[in-house]
């Protein structure tokens, strides 16, 4: 029988956050943190999976779920977030730290900023330490100097719109459904009753400029759009969010880092890259610049980073903790004990 996960409203010295929790569970704490256009009812089965030791948490970031409707000033790459996410801990304590997709990026800023708060890191199909596009080689040089290829411009307005429509349907390709099922995870995964649960996370999203997926001004350089200053993908340009320096903080808790061998997103031939994309002919007039190779560069951040440990599911796409939520709860509780204190 799964645990009962509650939730409740917790006010920080930041902001007032929506926090899942398992009444009941004690050990040390886990707060696990969400990717882009999700919230935390996409941790359930995870949490569930590390009550019996741990005391599990999961958060809504900024502008997701039922957390306060703030705006996120990109200038400071994911700081807002993970800042939020350091305000929280001041009320929970020291916790192991679980990061999916953007959520890993906020993770590792996290980490970046005050590792002594952090027991242990895991990384799931995190976004690159240097951000989502507009980057090349396995050391993140820029393709531009102002970001080009990456921000608030390199949304799909279709899927936008089917978020701002709330379209519950699964009639569109880019209809939130659709996309959940094709991209979130491998065609044919079996969502255990959760999938309407899942969506209606996906239309949790604040929309707008100052949230997702953000401001975009204009490029003289292909594909046309560079990074603005506010919103979601533009607090992942890389000329805004940048942790290859992880080698340098004292203490280095352990970090896992758990992906899925077929991931769409976050892939070194992401179909969310315009670059890849250009390059198979999908967004016209590609002018040679290559694709971000987004494993290469985070395996290389870690190998100088030092204690880390990367798993990958064969048969998985962006979303581990769903796709096979078994393996992963494995993975997890593993890396937790190892990490205990």
């Amino acid at each position: 029988m799964s645990p009962t996960i509650s939730a409740e409203r917790v006010t920080t010295s930041r902001l007032t956050l929506n926090v899942l929790s398992v009444p009941g569970s004690s050990g040390e704490p886990v707060l696990f943190v969400h990717g882009n256009v999700s919230s935390s009812a996409f941790w359930r089965s995870a949490m569930a999976a590390t009550a019996g030791g741990f005391r599990p948490f999961a958060v809504d970031l900024r502008g997701f779920g039922d957390s306060d409707a703030l705006p996120v000033d990109a200038s400071r790459g994911v700081r807002d977030y993970s800042d939020d996410v350091l305000s929280l801990l001041d009320v929970l304590g020291p916790a192991h730290l679980v990061g999916w997709s953007l959520g890993g990026g906020v993770v590792l800023q996290a980490l970046r900023d005050r590792a002594a708060a952090v027991r242990s890191v895991t990384l799931v199909n995190p976004v690159s330490p240097y951000g989502f596009g507009g980057t090349q080689g396995a050391e993140g040089a820029l393709t531009h100097p102002d970001g080009t290829g990456s921000g608030g411009g390199a949304a799909n307005p279709e899927f936008v719109a089917a978020l701002r429509a709330g379209d519950r349907s699964a009639d569109s390709p880019v209809s939130p459904r659709t996309v959940l099922r094709t991209a979130y995870v491998v065609p044919g995964t079996d969502f255990g009753g959760e999938e309407d649960a899942f969506v209606e996370s996906m239309l949790s999203t604040l929309l707008g400029e100052d949230n997702y997926p953000g401001d975009s001004v204009t490029s003289g350089a292909w594909p046309g759009i560079a990074p603005g200053g506010r919103g979601v993908l533009n607090s992942l340009a890389p000329t805004h969010f940048r942790v290859d320096d992880l080698h340098t903080i004292d203490p280095k808790p352990p970090i896992l880092w758990i992906r899925g061998a077929d991931d769409m997103i976050v892939s070194d031939t992401s179909f969310f890259d315009l670059a890849h994309l250009g390059a198979i002919g999908a967004v016209p007039g590609w002018d040679g610049t290559p694709a971000q190779p987004m494993v290469t560069q985070t395996r290389a951040v870690l190998e100088r980073y030092g204690p880390y440990e990367e798993v990958v599911f064969e048969g998985c796409g962006h979303s581990p903790h769903i796709e096979k939520p078994a393996e992963f709860g494995r993975a997890l509780l593993a890396h937790l004990g190892k990490s205990r204190l």
